[in-house]
């Protein structure tokens, strides 16, 4: 028994390895690499996006392919009973919201962030499995936010997020 259980774990592990060693996305390379002087400024330069859901698994794998898709740094936050404080400690520059979450919804939360005087402005996506996808490209708004359908596609993730993103100032 105790064989077959760690046999499992260890497909389990290879078949997570494989799925995060896949290339989701082009990589950067030749004249398009980061040169490691300017690493710095490249960690600088990610926006900041909070994922607030309640599967610990799933906003894992998102970070791990939102992260290696463009400039963006990530912070998972599973408890929506802390995403409050998270989201004051890590300043986001965007917030990915679950709607259906113990304790507390998604749309419950977003109205705290709203209220929020340092967080009023940041912009709200929906994450949802309460829609189909064909409901979700068609522009509809909950609570006056977008949304992507779960299971979530992360190319339209990116295109959702890069659309709501605020504009940075050039200095």
């Amino acid at each position: 028994m105790v064989c077959y259980l760690a046999q499992r774990v260890m497909t389990q592990r290879k078949i997570m390895k494989r799925l995060l060693e896949a290339d989701f996305f082009p990589q950067a390379s030749g004249a398009d690499a980061t040169p490691l002087e300017s690493l710095d400024s490249a960690v600088k330069q990610k926006r900041r996006i909070l994922i607030i859901d309640d599967d610990a698994n799933s906003t894992h794998l998102v970070k791990i392919l939102l992260e290696r898709s463009g400039p963006y740094l990530v912070q998972e936050e599973n408890d929506p009973t802390k995403a409050d404080q998270t989201a004051h400690n890590f300043r986001p520059d965007v917030i990915l919201l679950d709607i259906i979450m113990p304790k507390i919804d998604g749309g419950e939360l977003a109205t705290q962030i709203e209220a929020d005087r340092e967080l009023h402005d940041t912009p709200i996506i929906f994450l949802t499995a309460l829609v189909t996808h064909g409901e979700a490209t068609g522009g509809l708004h909950i609570q006056g936010h977008p949304f992507v359908a779960k299971p979530i596609s992360i190319p339209e993730l990116i295109d959702a997020i890069k659309k709501y993103l605020p504009a940075r100032a050039e200095c």
